[in-house]
Order: structure tokens, then C-alpha cells, then sequence
């Protein structure tokens, strides 16, 4: 390519032709969503749709306004500011790729301390839904429990300080406060976050917050405002060079592109109290019954992740489609899937676990999206309470194998030493690192010491089928080395187990 184009308003129309360009006026455009935590995940997905929603014509009063409440979100500001809040998404399907602009957030609102900018903005009546992907651990909940906890050092601050709060829910509820005040009525909120139950997790932290401070305030959250379960599904790489490079490839200069798979899902509950947009219309799927679908993801897609990327960071290998490749990280995702986790997971109308599996393992295994095992890897001590443990509670419940989830918890306990196999260092990732890291470390020749993290495991480390499992496969990792312990498992255990009890011994 020739000539580099700049994104920004003024140049949609010298885009290339082989680049998809917005059928819309985006100056007639105006606000109805402020997104919160606005990564690469947002702009591929829930974006998207409202992109395709304004090129069909439809919806024009809904457009994004981003926000963030954290320092580090400013250069993202920037970045996107200087291109108009223009973001190329590039597709990468195993044969081609394609790209396209998407234009349906128009505005970034200011980052400061106090959140002042945010909280005018959602206490605006032309505001009706504010979403949120904050990720899985922002939600400041004990991941044992459950339960909203008020006594970290942000909530108590937001408690105290209701008009200058620290967090995201903070500013919700001083927007809210506002609302209720001025009578312009209240607003959805939309978690997009990989949680179970994501509607009533927000719905949990904004209220428990607000009663901290202003019970009269939290009974009207609870009684006028809706927070609908959603379920969301696509697979986004982080953006570096490389992505920035594929975007010049197609003559377009983009300080902050986005690669995607060629898929997308995004399940919702209709409980709007404000209104939505017509998202039905360009693929979005409305239901009552969004938990077996959320199920049904999190359990495959989520806890797969972990199986492949704890395992990869091991043994070096780099991208989560590598680690599909390796021919036991491979089969330690598909044999614990199908045999461990697909047995508590329930179909959805339009899929069975097990076919659901196989869509997971091609998507896995598509060469062409680089995503990182790094990436995928981080924040476990989130994504292992959320996307693993639950599935494992449920087995042990049942009588059921759980030889492949324990092998899991043992990888990461290995992981978390923070030095890979060939002796390179595995750096911090993880907002609890430091300490994931001392146990590790005592876990090698005490493997009980891992279990012993009260935070994450709770009474599982009571179990003692789950815990003899657990504290053998360390014990092996350490001794044989990770390539050792999944040939074992691949052969041994849940084979034995699943005879024993007159099932079908067939590996899958």
C-alpha cells in the first residue's frame, strides 16, 4: 500500500475501496450509552453491533460515549480522540483477513480524579444505558462468598466521599443519586463482562454501595433501575505493532486497532427500564434464559482458555492456537472438556456441550489470530474461582471425574512460581501476584500450602478426592516435568475412574 490514510472524520471518504467504510452520518449521531472500560473487547463486539445497527439506518440516538476511571485509561483517550473515536476492526478468518471502521462511539469522556466528567455525563436524562467491561475481578467481590465487599480501602473511600468515589460503582451511584434528585428517572446498567449472573453482580455492587451511604437511594436503585444478565462471546487479541502494521497493510494509520475472530455472540435479557436500541436486528439474541447460555460459555470457552494457557506459559509457547496445536495441551483441553466439564453443562436450543466443544476447538486452533497465552493467562486467581472451580464443585458433588480440573489447578499452582521450564521468568500477571507466587513456591514441596488459599479454593481444600488428586499432580509436575503429567492423564485416571463406575472408557 502506497499511501497511508490518517482515520479521522474527514477521511472516511479517501479510504481504499477493500476497506469498509460507515453508511452513516455520524455527525447526526448523538448519545443514549456511555460505555465504561472501553479495551479492545468493547470496540470488537458491543460496538459492532451498534455500528451495524446505524448503517442500517436505525438507531441513530444511541451512540457511545467511552469512559474509564482509572489513570492508566488516558492514553487510550488520546489514542482515540485523535482519530475521531474511529476504530479499524480487522477480521482474521484462517484464509483471509478484511477490515472495517466502525463509528458508533463519538466522544471519550474526561478522565479525572473525582470522576466529576463521568457523573455529569450519566446524571444526562439522554443517557439510558451505561455498560460497563471492567473485567472479572473489578466487581470488588469475595470470590468464595460472593458477596459484595465493603470493606476494601475503594468502597470504604466511595462510602465516605459519595460525590468524589474512586470506582466505577461510585460514580454510578453519585449518578444515580443525581437522577433520582432531578426526577429525569434512571438509567440500565449493562455489565459485558465474563461473570455468571453479570446483571446481578452489578446490580449487587451498586446497591450495596449506595446502601452504605444512602439507604433511601439504594432502595431506589433496587426498585427502578434494571441490570440485565448478559452473555458475550468473542475472541480479541491485544493490540501491538504487529496489529497496528496489519492495519497499515490495508492503507489505513489506526494508533489503535482491533483484530477479532469471525465470530460473535452476544445473549441478552430483555430488562431495559430506559429503552434499548434494536439490537435483535443485527444478530444480538434477546432470552429469559441467558444463564445456560453463560453457562454453557463460560465453563468451554473461559475455563478452556486456562487449560491451554497455563500449560502454554510452561513449556513457551506463545499463542493459545500453538497450544490447541500441541498435540497433549490439545488433547488435555478436549479430553477435560468432554469428559469433565460437558457432564455439567446443560444444551442450549441451538447447541449440545459437546458440539459447542468442537465450535470452541476450531476457534481455538485458528492459526491467524495471534492471542496471546500471556493475555489469556492473566488474572487467573479471577478466572479460576469464576471460570473453573464452579464446574468442579459440581463434579465432586456429583461423583463425577474431576482428574483433568485438578491437573488444571496443579498447572497453574506451577505456573505462579514464575519460572517456565526452560528457566526463562514468567513475569508478574496477576493483581495477586506477590502472593499467588509465595504459595507456589511452598507448594512445590508442600503442595497442600496452594489449597491453603482460603480466597480461592474455600472449603474445596477440605475435599479430599479433589485434594489427593491435586497434591499428586504437583508433585508429578515438579518431579517429571508438565509434558510428563498430561500423558498420564491422557491414559490413566478418568479412564479408570470412568470404567470403575460403568461408563463409556472411550478417549475422546
Amino acid at each position: 500500500m502506497d499511501e497511508l490514510i490518517p482515520l479521522s472524520n474527514t477521511n472516511l471518504g479517501r479510504l481504499p475501496s477493500t476497506v469498509r467504510a460507515p453508511q452513516y452520518d455520524r455527525t447526526k449521531l448523538t448519545p443514549g450509552i456511555i460505555h465504561i472500560g472501553l479495551g479492545n473487547f468493547h470496540r470488537a463486539h458491543q460496538a459492532w453491533y451498534l455500528h451495524r445497527l446505524f448503517d442500517a439506518g436505525l438507531n441513530h440516538d444511541w451512540a457511545i460515549l467511552g469512559a474509564g476511571v482509572r489513570s492508566y485509561d488516558k492514553d487510550q483517550r488520546d489514542k482515540l480522540l485523535a482519530q475521531d473515536c474511529l476504530t479499524t476492526l480487522i477480521e482474521l478468518a484462517p484464509a483471509r483477513s478484511s477490515a472495517e471502521i466502525i463509528g458508533s462511539m463519538i466522544d471519550y469522556i474526561p478522565i479525572e480524579n473525582g470522576n466529576t466528567a463521568l457523573i455529569e455525563r450519566m446524571a444526562d436524562p439522554a443517557i439510558r444505558i451505561v455498560s460497563l467491561t471492567v473485567t472479572e475481578g473489578g466487581y470488588y467481590i469475595d470470590p468464595v462468598t460472593k458477596a459484595f465487599d465493603q470493606t476494601h480501602p475503594d468502597i470504604e473511600h466511595d462510602a465516605k466521599n459519595p460525590d468524589r468515589p474512586l470506582t466505577v460503582f461510585g460514580a454510578l451511584v453519585a449518578a444515580l443519586a443525581r437522577r433520582k434528585a432531578s426526577g429525569s428517572g434512571p438509567f440500565t446498567g449493562l455489565s459485558c463482562d465474563n461473570l455468571q449472573g453479570n446483571g446481578h453482580i452489578l446490580q449487587q455492587a451498586v446497591v450495596s454501595l449506595a446502601s452504605m451511604s444512602n439507604p433511601a437511594l439504594a432502595r431506589w436503585i433496587e426498585e427502578e433501575c434494571s441490570f440485565p444478565n448478559s452473555m458475550v462471546d468473542c475472541i480479541v487479541p491485544a493490540t501491538g505493532m504487529k496489529e497496528i502494521d496489519l492495519a497499515r497493510s490495508f492503507g489505513v494509520d489506526d494508533a489503535a486497532p482491533v483484530t477479532h475472530e469471525p465470530f460473535r455472540q452476544w445473549v441478552i435479557e430483555d430488562d431495559f427500564c430506559a429503552g434499548r436500541p434494536d439490537w435483535e436486528k443485527c444478530g444480538a439474541t434477546f432470552t429469559g434464559n441467558v444463564q445456560t447460555h453463560e453457562t454453557m460459555k463460560i465453563r468451554v470457552l473461559n475455563a478452556g482458555h486456562q487449560l491451554l494457557a497455563n500449560a502454554g506459559e510452561i513449556l513457551s509457547i506463545e499463542t493459545i492456537s500453538e497450544a490447541m496445536a500441541h498435540p497433549l495441551i490439545g488433547a488435555f483441553f478436549r479430553k477435560t472438556a468432554i469428559q469433565e466439564i460437558a457432564p455439567h453443562v446443560a444444551p442450549v436450543p441451538e447447541m449440545t456441550a459437546e458440539a459447542y466443544i468442537d465450535l470452541i476447538a476450531a476457534r481455538f486452533a485458528n492459526p491467524a489470530i495471534i492471542d496471546t497465552t500471556r493475555r489469556v493467562a492473566f488474572d487467573g486467581s479471577s478466572r479460576h474461582t469464576g471460570f473453573l472451580l464452579p464446574t468442579l464443585r459440581e463434579a465432586l458433588a456429583a461423583d463425577t471425574p474431576v482428574d483433568g480440573l485438578a491437573l488444571a489447578e496443579a498447572i497453574w499452582a506451577r505456573m505462579c512460581y514464575g519460572i517456565r521450564e526452560d528457566g526463562s521468568v514468567i513475569s508478574p500477571n496477576d493483581p495477586n501476584w506477590d502472593a499467588l507466587k509465595n504459595a507456589a513456591i511452598q507448594a512445590k514441596s508442600d503442595p497442600a500450602v496452594w489449597l491453603a488459599q482460603h480466597n480461592i479454593y474455600g472449603r474445596l481444600a477440605n475435599d479430599l478426592r479433589f485434594k489427593t488428586v491435586f497434591e499428586r499432580r504437583l508433585r508429578q509436575i515438579w518431579r517429571e516435568g508438565l509434558e510428563a503429567a498430561l500423558k498420564d492423564y491422557l491414559v490413566s485416571e478418568a479412564t479408570a475412574y470412568r470404567a470403575s463406575h460403568g461408563m463409556d472408557a472411550r478417549l475422546s
